[in-house]
């Protein structure tokens, strides 16, 4: 048998620079919304965070919150289709106000993966001829529930969801048909398009209005790793190559009532410190798993946290490489003491310098390179939506997208995808590099402006995900 130990953090990888930064990328630049981010957590894709969405419905009734996991997923990399893993938990954190980044409410996502029968394959009760071992397969690894759990902080739990349905991967046209004339669950339609997607979209129990959809999505990220990863050698708009085209993501969409999350159970009219709330993500395995002879695997000890995300790029962009897995084992709360000297004296401006990135751009690296109190307003909203708006003392700083739930979200309120378009509401590779490189004094761009598939109008709004038989990526 092998033991390891989960106390090491995980990692993410995604990049996102600009055609200004043609020079730019020394390793300390190799970055990525948070696919591969960080060196331990690469080797566990099933932890991986890679993006986390937040913002407000119109009316301000309705917080829509999406986090994905998994990153790199290739469509057509059967036939152990990716999923969730049984072994971690997934859940997605809540604070409250501008005073405290503890968690106020904690939504816990537990899975649990039907067990594949050991059946003669002569026995199965499926067409004679081959493709038995396949569709018991089918019938039961893809067969996967999970709990939702809303956890209060006083420890109080409360379950919104129980055994639900998760949304199984999108192998291809025939697969599709002949699993749905078999009657194998998961694949209940002859078609895996938008109406069947939508039958895992689940109501949460107690929460009137509260909606849940997990399963696999079209990776909504998009940036030019090619020439961002080939030491900033990018592209201008046009020839630039989105490299998460055709891929996919593990997608967990909520749509929660606002009064589920203030702490009076009231929905917020007026902009202020008393609207606000902070999200961030996180995955946690048990301390010890070990790999037992019959290919099992035996978990013991506490829960550790493995992968964390709020805003993004913070990891990728301005923590140094020695402290990436420590973040990712860290919490907000903390990341003044631990992380303080980096949000204020970015390394990648120096970086920057040393490529001769700012001689590119005429401007003096000096004014950029410490007391960056600018990034720290940024990240808390102190002029969103009107100057001096928000007052987060330097205590409560740290990794979570904030949202003010009364007024409309634009990143860095929230992070909002556009419904029914191509785009993220703000392309957030240029805004934060833009941001942390030249105060915004020169617009810096990675040349990928827009998803490789469109967004729905509605939820769980990211677009299906692309499926084996003809992914995105691997055209002739």
């Amino acid at each position: 048998m092998t033991t390891r130990n989960a106390s090491c953090g995980r990692p993410r990888c995604r990049a996102w620079i600009g055609p200004a930064l043609a020079a730019v990328l020394a390793p300390a630049l190799a970055l990525a919304s948070s696919h591969r981010e960080a060196p331990a957590i690469s080797n566990d894709p099933a932890a991986d965070n890679t993006d986390l969405y937040a913002w407000v419905s119109p009316d301000h009734s309705k917080l829509w919150v999406i986090a994905n996991w998994i990153p790199f997923q290739e469509p057509a990399g059967g036939p152990n289709f990716y999923k969730f893993s049984d072994d971690v938990r997934y859940e997605i954190h809540v604070t409250q106000g501008a005073t405290s980044l503890t968690d106020a409410i904690v939504f816990r996502f537990e899975f649990k993966t039907q067990p594949v029968q050991h059946v003669d394959p002569a026995n199965l009760s499926l067409p004679p001829g081959g493709g038995k071992e396949f569709f018991a397969q089918l019938a039961g690894a893809f067969a996967q529930t999970y709990t939702l759990t809303k956890i209060a902080a006083d420890g109080s739990q409360t379950v919104l969801v129980q055994n639900g349905k998760v949304a199984p991967p999108r192998i291809g046209p025939r697969t599709q048909q002949a699993a749905n004339q078999l009657g194998l669950a998961p694949f209940t339609s002859p078609t895996y398009d938008d109406a069947f997607a939508a039958t895992f979209i689940t109501p949460t129990t107690g929460v009137a209005g509260g909606r849940v959809f997990v399963g696999p999505r079209d990776d909504p990220f998009y940036a030019d790793l090619g020439g961002i990863f080939d030491l900033g050698n990018l592209r201008p708009a046009g020839q630039a190559q989105d490299g998460l085209s055709g891929y996919n993501v593990h997608t967990i969409a909520m749509e929660i009532p606002v009064e589920q999350l203030t702490a009076n159970g009231q929905r917020p009219t007026q902009p202020g410190n008393d609207a606000l709330v902070g999200l961030w993500a996180s995955s946690s395995r048990r301390a010890t798993s070990v790999l037992m002879a019959d290919g099992t695997t035996q978990t013991s000890g506490d829960f550790v946290q493995v992968s964390r995300l709020g805003l993004p790029l913070v990891n990728e962009a301005l923590i140094g490489y020695q402290d990436k897995d420590k973040y990712n084992r860290t919490q907000p709360k903390d990341d003044v003491q631990n992380f303080g000297a980096y949000l204020l004296n970015p390394v990648v401006v120096r970086d920057a310098e040393a490529v001769g990135l700012y001689t590119q751009l005429g401007l003096d690296p000096k004014q950029f390179e410490s007391n960056r109190t600018d990034i720290i307003d940024a990240i808390n909203l102190k002029n969103v939506p009107t100057t001096g708006a928000h007052s987060i003392p330097l205590s409560a700083t740290g990794d979570v997208l904030r949202v003010d739930l009364a007024t409309d979200s634009a990143f860095p309120n929230g992070r909002a995808i556009s419904p029914g378009t191509n785009k993220e509401q703000t392309d957030v590779v240029d805004a934060i590099f833009t941001l942390v490189l030249t105060e915004g004094q020169k617009p810096i761009s990675d040349g990928v402006d827009h998803n490789d598939k469109t967004f729905l109008s509605d939820f769980p709004f990211l677009a299906l995900p692309w499926q084996g038989f003809d992914e995105g990526h691997g055209k002739p």
